[in-house]
């Protein structure tokens, strides 16, 4: 207990607490600039287990704002899961990191978050968010919303209470589409950082069972100087928490393609997960581009395209935006 002795000695948590929270199973979606911040103070806390879930790489232009990188991982463009656990195994050699690379569907949320005794929204996606919403009521796991452009930040605990509502209750569905982004809209580090302060502060209140676990939503705007609480009233005819259909979690799963916004990329998902040969496939793209093999990850570029291709045959393809064209790059150049 050494380590947490400033922690323990913290009268809400205690020797008791700590012991709880070495316990516990967190799950964190999206290692970019929320999740870095939120698994960096679960890990130092003490959180026994940590799962973290990406899809991405590192790439220099994460490195304003997502604070377990360094230029080094960005030059080897490392999956940002296995790069985060690199740093935090150096941090808290006593915790369980579970680092996973992938894009998450309908095909493997469940797995995700069933086992978690709290799940952490880190994504800028409102369609994984309304499927994480979907996935842990039906488990009864309480998670964590947070989002932030900008200056400005938005948070709150879904906490599966009967009388609580569910991100559904406040958003609909054509809040999940469409949007600004980092890359379009700009973001400051700072309030990413407060945002996902609060949302680990929150995790450790939920996971000790605390009075103090906060019902309503909060909005912070840094620039302009405002915090602001607004409670939530439960929908009555919420087609998730009071019906339990879930639209997103049924959804069927085969080859999909994701426009990555603001990034001029596409993500290509294939029907079944692959294993590649990386050396073979090397081979083959080294006469026309120029190719990078790492042991998770294959990265090709020539004059027009680049792509990384992960071990499951998922691959991102930058300079283009377009669906089918990204498919057809796919099948030219990686011929999977």
């Amino acid at each position: 207990m050494d380590r947490y002795a400033r922690q323990t000695v913290f009268g809400h948590i205690g020797v008791e607490g700590q012991e709880k929270l070495l316990k516990s199973k967190v799950t964190i979606i999206g290692m970019g600039a929320l999740g870095t911040v939120s698994a960096n103070n679960l890990c130092r806390a003490g959180v026994g287990y940590i799962r973290m879930v990406d899809r991405d790489y590192v790439e220099l232009t994460n490195l304003q704002r997502q604070v377990l990188y360094t230029e080094d991982d960005a030059k080897q463009s490392l999956p940002k899961v296995i790069a985060a656990s690199n740093h935090l195994s150096k941090v808290n050699s006593e915790i369980i990191l579970e680092p996973i690379i992938a894009d998450v569907n309908p095909a493997n949320i469940e797995g995700l978050v069933s086992d978690a005794d709290l799940v952490l929204d880190a994504t800028d996606n409102f369609e994984i968010r309304m499927l994480i919403n979907e996935a842990c009521h039906k488990y009864r796991k309480p998670w964590i919303y947070c989002g932030a452009l900008g200056s400005v930040g938005m948070t709150m605990n879904i906490l599966q209470d009967a009388d609580t509502p569910c991100l559904r209750c406040f958003f609909n569905e054509s809040d999940s589409s469409g949007g600004e982004s980092c890359s379009t809209f700009g973001v400051l580090n700072m309030i990413t950082v407060t945002m996902a302060s609060i949302q680990s502060a929150e995790a450790l209140k939920i996971i000790l069972g605390s009075d103090s676990v906060r019902r309503e939503i909060l909005s912070v705007n840094l620039w302009d100087n405002c915090f602001d609480t607004n409670e939530i009233q439960k929908n009555t005819d919420c087609p998730i928490c009071v019906h339990n259909r879930y639209k997103h979690l049924g959804k069927a799963t085969g080859s999909y393609t994701t426009a990555l916004f603001g990034s001029d990329s596409v993500q290509i998902v294939p029907p079944h997960p692959l294993k590649v040969d990386f050396n073979l496939l090397a081979e083959r793209l080294k006469k026309i581009g120029d190719v990078r093999v790492s042991p998770y990850s294959l990265r090709f570029s020539d004059s027009k395209y680049d792509i990384m291709l992960f071990q499951d045959g998922r691959a991102i393809i930058k300079n283009t935006i377009d669906g089918n064209n990204a498919k057809s790059v796919y099948s030219e150049y990686i011929g999977l």
